[in-house]
């Protein structure tokens, strides 16, 4: 599973919140609801989210094994 619990650490660590991302970068809150829920984003959404926080990909989201994960 894709977890967003990076993008969160390095939220709280830069200038920007949820409130800027939405009102001043344009990020949709519906995008927010679905980091805050771990559910897909596309790569757009997250080459956005990266150039906004200065940051590479790795401080957004990270890959945690599950049993929940679909059957390959």
């Amino acid at each position: 599973m894709i977890s967003y619990e990076p993008f969160w650490e390095t939220l709280r660590s830069s200038a920007e919140s949820t409130y800027t991302l939405i009102n001043k970068h344009h990020i949709s809150s519906s995008t927010i609801d679905k980091l805050r829920k771990n559910k897909p984003l596309n790569t757009t959404t997250i080459n956005d989210i990266c150039r906004i926080l200065d940051c590479p990909v790795e401080r957004i989201l990270k890959y945690v094994p599950s049993d929940g994960d679909q059957m390959l």
